[in-house]
């Protein structure tokens, strides 16, 4: 690889745009349980530094393993024997929003599943989404990646926000899936404060 002018401009700008979004974390390659473990104890180590409040640091700690689990067990993009899904991590916060955002291949065929799931998840609202959890646990079926569809559920309870999402075409088989969670820590602080 070569720097060249265009490569460093590119860098650059990503760097200018990320920068200006509040990312503070980003990752592209294998997703396994000890890089889950090691992005959760890096965010949550910036947001002690913050002097986050730890109902947020938990909500958002939750919320980064659920979606790093996704990636490991359900990304279409397996990179080695040991069947590693690859995929995008990244983390940030702007203004009292955190947001954890992650990207992976699945198949043309996931899509019209995980579209329909989170169209669901949007429309439940949190006794729904207790119900539907409840329901997933004793009648869902686990796949044989090992989820049993329960982690889309639980990041829309624990965020009590709707999941952002995107599907880029890649080609007549597979998909980009992108998925946005937000926290907002002012929201959950000024909770706390009125218990």
């Amino acid at each position: 690889m070569k720097l060249t002018v265009g490569f460093i401009k590119s860098v650059l700008n990503i760097y200018d745009e990320m920068h200006e979004n509040g990312i503070s974390i980003v990752y592209l390659g294998g997703f396994h349980h000890q890089i889950t473990k090691m992005f959760a104890r890096m965010a949550e180590d910036d947001m002690g530094r913050m002097d986050e409040q730890k109902s947020t640091i938990r909500k958002v700690y939750s919320v980064m393993v659920e979606t790093l689990q996704n990636i490991t067990k359900h990304s279409d993009e397996i990179i080695d024997k040991f069947h590693i899904g690859k995929g995008l991590f990244m983390i940030g916060k702007k203004d009292d929003i955190y947001y954890v955002i992650t990207a992976n291949k699945v198949t043309t065929q996931k899509k019209k599943y995980l579209e329909e799931t989170i169209k669901q998840v949007n429309s439940a609202n949190r006794d729904e989404l207790k119900m539907m959890f409840r329901q997933q646990i004793t009648e869902g079926c686990v796949t044989e990646k090992g989820g049993a569809g329960l982690g889309l559920i639980e990041v829309a309870k624990r965020t009590r926000n709707k999941l952002v999402y995107q599907f880029l075409p890649l080609d007549d088989k597979n998909e980009f899936f992108i998925l946005k969670a937000e926290i907002n820590s002012k929201k959950i602080n000024n909770k706390n404060m009125l218990v």
